[in-house]
């Protein structure tokens, strides 16, 4: 069974960078749609990806609020993608969720969570 499994959590300052990592363990497939969402504290989860990708094109895709800051990635060798995180604002404080659609390919790589029906624990993300 793939597990989503994210890394690269902590805690910055204003204007600060981080990456955060999600491996796809156990995962076959070599045409996947990954996305990052997030939720804030006391706040339901977004159901608009900050970013997504397409594993085989590496087509992306980014939320409005992050475009321009945040970029998304793949090493497929490593099964696991990226979002490097740029100009870290306090509003961009959350857990940050890995999510997938396995075996999936098309155009552009969609931002809704109904797409998406693989879940990482998500990754803790302070910005101070």
């Amino acid at each position: 069974q793939v597990q989503l499994v994210e890394s690269g959590g902590g805690s910055v300052q204003t204007g600060g960078s981080l990456t955060l990592a999600c491996t796809a363990a156990g995962n076959t497939y070599r045409k996947n749609l990954m996305g990052w969402f997030r939720q804030a504290p006391g706040k339901e989860r977004e159901d608009i990806a900050v970013a997504s990708i397409y594993t085989d094109s590496g087509r992306t895709n980014y939320g409005a609020s992050v475009e321009g800051r945040f970029t998304i990635s793949r090493d497929n060798a490593k099964n696991t993608v990226y979002l490097q995180m740029n100009s870290l604002k306090p509003d961009d404080s959350a857990t940050y969720y890995c999510a997938a659609n396995l075996n999936s390919h098309g155009g552009r790589p969609p931002l809704t969570s109904v797409t998406y029906n693989l879940w990482g624990r998500g990754t803790q993300v302070t910005v101070s």
